[in-house]
């Protein structure tokens, strides 16, 4: 069965995504998106594949899209959700899979 992956990725980090992507073997089909609360641009990629290579393409989303940013001192007292290296997770990935039940070429 075939699986259809659409992740929708910030900007500054879909380029890295999409290399990766290519470099594993895997197509994608991108389209330049905005949206969100402060409407920013974002790249929406469609990626179908057999269902075995779910978990490799989700793995290769994940690893690729994640950025840290440095923090000071004072903002860093203040956030929560930062790593013991002072660095905030910010960036990331938003994806769905569904099952393709039928592909067609016109």
């Amino acid at each position: 069965m075939k699986k259809m992956i659409m992740a929708v990725i910030p900007r500054d980090e879909a380029e890295q995504v999409l290399d990766a992507l290519i470099n594993a073997g895997h197509t994608a089909t991108f389209s330049e998106t905005k949206g969100g609360m402060l409407r920013q641009s974002q790249y929406t990629l469609f990626i179908a594949v057999d269902a075995e290579q779910e978990d490799n393409v989700c793995s290769i989303i994940k690893t690729n899209c994640t950025t840290n940013v440095a923090v000071d001192d004072e903002l860093e007292n203040e956030l929560t959700s930062l790593s013991n290296e002072g660095a905030a997770k910010v960036g990331g990935a938003i994806v769905f899979i569904w099952d393709i039940q039928k592909i067609e070429v016109y």
